[in-house]
């Protein structure tokens, strides 16, 4: 019996008992439910760095999205308010578009 022991989407264990198994889960509390996010954030970003392919990559990134998601209504803030802090920071400090690689600073 594998024990997994992580967070999983919410309906992972329909998905599981609709394939004629059972599982057992528990409700995180906000605390435990945040640091599980974080958890899982890196997990999907290594998926993502470990993608094979296009298909793959854009699923990886599907799945930190919905974890972009959870996590900004865990800290009470809308995608709205978080998109615009994006651009804020954007219009000060530019994207991550053109591929800019940073080598060095001299004084």
């Amino acid at each position: 019996m594998p024990v997994y022991n992580k967070l999983v989407r919410d309906l992972i264990p329909q998905v599981i008992e609709a394939g004629g198994k059972t599982c057992s889960i528990r409700m995180l509390d906000s605390s435990e439910h945040l640091k599980e996010i974080k958890v899982k954030m890196q997990e999907e970003a290594l998926e993502f760095i470990e993608a094979a392919c296009q298909k793959e990559a854009v699923e990886e990134l599907a799945d930190i999205l919905e974890l972009v998601h959870a996590a900004i209504h865990m800290y009470g803030v809308s995608f709205e308010q978080l998109e615009q802090i994006r651009t804020q920071k954007k219009k000060q400090r530019g994207g991550f578009s053109q591929g800019i690689y940073l080598i060095e600073v001299r004084e």
